[in-house]
């Protein structure tokens, strides 16, 4: 069975219409790169020092049999340099992932429509979609040299991702209808996974982020960590002054998005550049080295990655990061700095900093989702958050208009959640109901509901004659149009007589009081609009950190209904439906579920939305190469991760 033949490759038909504009940017990356002179270097001059030295082995011996042949965007390129970026703060670990993160069995091409092979050279997949067995790249290693096999896959998945005392639960990308896969040895360069079930979508979900743990944690280094292979871990436990091997083994070995998977030297990985100097509390600056076996070359066959070094400088605010990159001290940038009120700035220092603006396609939905948290602690607020009037009335009160033409320069239009215009499963009500401004109405359904007295202020009280008020976290580092739009959602709530306080708090605290459902509100951008089977957490409570209108409703959803709060029968509904489009590979059949869900969270409209999420930007300095000029932005392509910055090169 072909690549293009296996199902679950064709929900990328879905984004094939949005992301037209990238074909030609996948087609050069298709293309050969200019030839290599001849005699050219195949490996980085410093490794070719170090092999001369006798201090490391032949490029031979380095790279696998097979080793992954990246296809240049634009030309193939040339050793050297330090690639600069920024970083925010200390919980700013997937600005790391987005540049170095992209190393799974599988990932996404450019364009975001079709899986290919990364780790795995290729799979074959049964015909129900039960059975996935990858293929290994034989003589592949990890960064310190040891061999990567099917043994570290079984033992990442079977020992790790599936051990109780490590995981609360099973990651949802390794389960499907709430049971986990089972991981076995084939040999030592292929593995197998098997599905209870059919599950047409797992592909897709391991060429995203959260897809990486079949290639995150190597068996000869991190075993060492886990108490099947280390009888004497409870004295390793107390050396290290941890309160139980979970804690070390992930302050050794980290996870997919905590900080921890950037601050151990020591730990083998498979990615492009090494740590250097971690990512640690009091750090000022995280340095990677090349990875002297790092298992990708170019179409000439030289050994990728061209850069020698990332250096990702540590600021504390986003003005430091815009002189840096206005002065020239930043290489390539979009996260923190791609808000639309940066953009005129950056645009007329252009010559000044060296740089081009690089344009990132929207695959949000929803620029900036507001979240009232229905499982609130407090009973009224649980029953005037849960109430879908009172949340109609809210989204009524919204002049979206005037938020667009101040806060996203015109650059948008209303919008609720769900696909975005143009996606095959685009579905109307959900995206556009109670969009309009109709304070009137809104105020008549506060009236109905038993909130028509007021206070000395004008506030509208409740039925206890407690003030109708509550507060809407948000981040401004990381979302500043946020903050705006909400300020402006105040002005507007008030002209209806609802108190709301924008509750700006750095990113660690915004996560706590989510974890531990301390919220009144909160706010982020809705994802979903490209990507509606990747990233679901607004049509369903199915992320336990980002279905912020309900997170114990999501708790109960990863534990298979453990822990967490038992949802309303709409919601078990849409996680059942989601469950079967999951295991649908038919795409016409797949879309006709989806409806179904999306029906139902029409009906429950349990998020207000503010508007359709806008294409944003980034900065590429003149002289680096192969950065595509238009690319996705997305969580589930984690931009640039997917473009291979491992091919990127200076010219000068």
């Amino acid at each position: 069975m072909t690549d293009r033949e296996k199902p679950g490759l064709g929900e990328g038909v879905g984004r094939r219409a949005v992301f037209q504009g990238l074909a030609g940017a996948a087609a050069l990356a298709a293309m050969p790169g200019s030839v290599l002179a001849q005699g050219a270097p195949k490996e980085a001059p410093e490794l070719a020092k170090l092999v001369a030295e006798g201090k490391l082995p032949p490029l031979a011996q380095r790279l696998p049999a097979s080793p992954l042949a990246v296809q240049t965007i634009e030309s193939v390129g040339r050793y050297g340099g330090s690639l600069r970026r920024g970083l925010r703060g200390s919980a700013d670990h997937n600005g790391i992932l987005r540049i170095v993160g992209n190393q799974g069995l599988v990932r996404w091409n450019l364009a975001f429509t079709q899986v290919q092979p990364c780790v795995a050279e290729r799979w074959d997949v049964n015909a129900n979609a039960t059975e996935f067995t990858f293929h290994l790249r034989a003589g592949m290693k990890w960064s310190d040299g040891k061999p990567f096999t099917a043994d570290d896959v079984v033992f990442a998945i079977e020992d790790c991702a599936k051990n109780s005392e490590l995981y609360k639960s099973v990651p949802s990308q390794l389960t499907i209808a709430g049971k986990p896969a089972v991981v076995t040895k084939v040999s030592d360069t292929a593995v197998k996974f098997t599905f209870p079930s059919p599950y047409a979508m797992f592909l897709e979900n391991l060429a995203t982020p959260l897809g990486q743990h079949p290639t995150l944690f190597a068996k000869h280094y991190c075993s060492q960590f886990h108490p099947k292979y280390n009888p004497n871990l409870a004295a390793a436990v107390k050396a290290a002054n941890m309160s139980d091997w979970p804690t070390l083994f992930r302050a050794k070995c980290g996870d997919i998005e905590i900080p921890s998977r950037w601050g151990n030297v020591d730990k083998p990985t498979l990615d492009p550049w090494v740590l250097v100097e971690p990512y640690t509390g009091g750090a000022t600056r995280v340095v990677m080295r090349r990875n002297p076996y790092f298992w990708q070359v170019d179409s000439q066959g030289a050994q990728l990655p061209y850069i020698d070094q990332l250096t990702m400088n540590i600021s504390q605010d986003v003005e430091s990061l815009m002189l840096d990159t206005i002065s020239g001290r930043i290489d390539m940038q979009d996260r923190h700095i791609d808000a639309l009120q940066n953009k005129p700035t950056l645009s007329q220092n252009m010559q000044k900093g060296g740089y081009r603006l690089v344009e990132l396609v929207a695959s949000s939905a929803q620029q900036c989702q507001i979240y009232l948290n229905m499982t609130h602690k407090d009973p009224k607020m649980r029953e005037m958050f849960g109430n879908k009037e009172f949340r109609q009335a809210l989204s009524l009160g919204i002049d979206r208009k005037e938020i667009i033409d101040i806060v996203y320069l015109g650059q948008s239009e209303p919008y609720q959640t769900g696909p975005r215009p143009g996606h095959p499963w685009y579905h109307e009500k959900l995206s556009r109901q109670f969009t309009q401004h109709d304070p009137k109405q809104a105020g008549a359904i506060l009236d109905k509901l038993g909130y028509n007295r007021r206070g000395a202020d004008g506030m509208r009280l409740r039925p206890d004659g407690q003030k109708l008020f509550f507060a809407v976290d948000v981040i401004p580092t990381l979302y500043p149009d946020a903050v705006d739009t909400l300020e402006l959602v105040k002005r507007h709530w008030a002209a209806i007589g609802v108190d709301m306080k924008v509750n700006t708090i750095e990113r660690a605290l915004f996560y706590t009081r989510g974890d531990n459902n301390d919220h009144d509100a909160a706010t982020w951008p809705g994802p979903g609009g490209l990507d509606p089977m990747l990233d679901p957490r607004d049509y369903f409570a199915q992320h336990p950190q980002g279905s912020r209108y309900a997170i114990p409703w999501t708790l109960w959803y990863v534990s298979n209904g453990k822990d967490g709060q038992e949802p309303p029968e709409s919601q078990k509904r849409r996680m059942k439906l989601f469950a079967d489009a999951a295991a649908t590979a038919d795409i016409a059949k797949r879309g006709a579920i989806l409806k179904e869900l999306f029906d139902l969270t029409a009906e429950a409209f349990e998020t207000i939305g503010v508007c359709l999420a806008v294409n944003t930007f980034g900065i590429a300095k003149n002289n680096l190469k192969n950065v595509p000029a238009k690319m996705p932005n997305a969580w589930s392509w984690p931009n640039p991760a997917p473009a291979l910055p491992q091919q990127f090169y200076f010219s000068s």
